[in-house]
């Protein structure tokens, strides 16, 4: 048994592993980015063709924004926020599942799903305090046009939050690969939003 044993080859390297979700992810990340940002692209387009007129100031701008609509900062600047703290969550997620901590881990998804859901309840209330039409005019379709795309993309992480934490709450934290996922997820959503803000709730 001894010289068998001594003839028989060694154990094969283990296969490397897969990460499947996160390369999927990874690929709807790239496609979303384009997406938003040729959409931008064509927001700086619009603006730009837009002719010009005299501000309050006595100077002139141009007339992309209808003077008689009003950009709820308070709002958007509270959404900015969210999107930051989202962000801390999925990671505090990825990191708890690494280290097999299920509470911590559905709570930070948890927590993660419910801030996403008053991130989208809030674009809601934006909608609703602009009290815009979408066919009023260019500037209010392509503002419909972004900021529904964004917010499409951010139910869809809520989305994600809530698979990831069903698969947390019944201890599948040894798929590390989903978590990762999910939180770059939300850092695609999270930059997003940011030129979101910065190009149509700041620059305007």
């Amino acid at each position: 048994m001894t010289a068998v044993a001594e003839r028989q080859l060694p154990a094969g390297p283990k296969p490397a592993p897969r990460h499947s979700i996160t390369t999927a992810t990874a690929g709807v990340v790239a496609a979303g980015t384009m997406l938003i940002f040729g959409m931008l692209a064509m927001w700086f387009r619009f603006r730009d063709a837009a002719p010009l007129r005299d501000s309050r100031r006595g100077d002139m701008i141009r007339d992309w924004l209808p003077a008689d609509i009003a950009v709820p900062e308070v709002a958007t600047n509270t959404l900015m926020i969210t999107m930051v703290v989202v962000c801390v969550m999925a990671q505090w997620a990825a990191y708890s599942a690494k280290r097999g901590q299920r509470q911590h881990t559905t709570l930070a998804l948890a927590v993660t799903m419910f801030l996403g859901l008053a991130a989208v309840n809030a674009q809601v209330a934006v909608y609703i305090q602009m009290g815009m039409g979408i066919l009023d005019g260019p500037y209010q379709s392509m503002f419909y046009a972004v900021t529904g795309t964004v917010l499409a993309i951010l139910v869809s992480g809520v989305v994600f939050s809530l698979v990831a934490m069903f698969r947390a709450v019944g201890g599948r934290l040894s798929d590390a690969d989903l978590f990762r996922a999910h939180a770059l997820y939300w850092y695609f959503i999270g930059g997003a939003f940011l030129a979101l803000w910065f190009v149509v709730y700041v620059q305007k």
